[in-house]
């Protein structure tokens, strides 16, 4: 398996620039991931690296060869789709063996390698059937056993889970991270979902209009997101936004008028040594709010407006004047729409955003 670098890729339709000076880097044996919204370059990126596109400027490198003049055929990566693209008159065993035969490998050899993929993949009860008769599950582990048989030495999949349901997906992400660790293949998976991301990814590269916004761990993008879209596009619910003004002595003035918030002496001590205004936005996610039925010291008073079931867990929205603050509370606690509450943040958790420029000081 090949380590893949991309430098300053630039690739425009038109007036249209769908990536622009993107550079990232899938070590050799992981899973990177490729998240963002619909249109932020994805594709187009994968697109490049599979030799679909010509970028207009920049250098693909897969392991030690640059490869922007390189037809496809001859960059040894695997391109697995968001639609499958399965051959519907050919049986699942001519689908998977469809890349050998056009490279003249001997009959006995496809047989071996396909039998051995379809049994790698749990699919060779299915080899003599036709897609049409298999379902969305089967026909993506179809279209990812073409891929594996070929053994390149990068596999690109666009967004290969989002045709799928919402149970079969969960269970193909645990295959395809199984899949990943027990081949040491090297993934460059592109995904708009950030529990895609979460879960499976070493390593998340966050980007948005054709723009790398974040790189890192998902330990380091959900819990230190580098700016506000990353806070708040990754996590379900995202991140809580409330505008704030810092006071010098540590404290946030949260609303400002709602409440009076102390900052950790660590979290106060950077912004007094980078904040050059007092407008910041204070983030909160969800899980890291409390909820009681009584007040204290410490504990805010608000109105619970609605609540949203979701099997152990359900999100509790709070009305804080002209705010929302949405909490993820434990199935067993009872709340009722219109009841008053109290909350109360986890220090640790809170982080500080400047309100002009949307980046996180904290």
């Amino acid at each position: 398996m090949a380590r893949l670098v991309i430098e300053n890729l630039t690739k425009r339709f038109g007036r249209v620039v769908a990536v622009s000076g993107l550079s990232l880097e899938a070590q050799s044996g992981t899973i990177t991931v490729l998240l963002g919204p619909t249109g932020a370059g994805k594709t187009t990126t994968l697109r490049c690296v599979a030799g679909l596109e010509h970028p207009d400027s920049g250098t693909i490198r897969i392991g030690e060869r640059v490869v922007n003049d390189l037809p496809p055929k001859d960059r040894d990566v695997a391109f697995v789709f968001q639609n499958f693209s399965l051959y519907p008159r050919y049986t699942v065993f001519e689908n998977i063996a469809s890349p050998l035969r056009i490279r003249n490998i001997s009959r006995d050899e496809i047989e071996r390698r396909v039998r051995e993929v379809a049994h790698f993949l749990h699919i060779d009860h299915l080899l003599e059937r036709r897609p049409i008769h298999i379902s969305g599950g089967e026909m993506q582990r179809v279209a990812i056993a073409r891929a594996l048989v070929r053994n390149p030495q990068l596999f690109l999949l666009d967004e290969p889970l989002t045709n799928l349901d919402a149970k079969i997906r969960e269970e193909m992400r645990t295959e395809l991270k199984r899949l990943q660790g027990e081949t040491g293949a090297t993934f460059l998976y592109a995904t708009p979902d950030q529990a895609e991301a979460l879960s499976m990814g070493d390593r998340i590269v966050v980007i948005r209009q054709g723009h790398v916004v974040q790189v890192g761990t998902p330990h380091e993008i959900y819990h230190y997101p580098r700016n506000v879209f990353v806070a708040d596009f990754v996590g379900s619910p995202g991140m809580n936004f409330v505008p704030a003004l810092f006071e010098g002595e540590g404290k946030l003035n949260v609303g400002p008028g709602y409440f009076t918030f102390e900052l950790p002496e660590e979290a106060a001590s950077v912004c007094r040594r980078t904040l050059k205004r007092p407008e910041v936005l204070f983030g909160i996610r969800p899980e890291d709010i409390l909820l009681s039925i009584q007040g204290g010291e410490g504990w805010y008073p608000a109105q619970v407006d609605v609540i949203e079931p979701l099997g152990v867990i359900q999100i509790v929205r709070l009305r804080l004047n002209g705010h929302v603050l949405r909490v993820r509370g434990e199935e067993g606690a009872s709340f009722e729409a219109g009841e008053r509450v109290f909350f109360r943040f986890k220090k640790e958790k809170v982080r500080i955003f400047d309100r002009l420029t949307e980046e996180r000081i904290f």
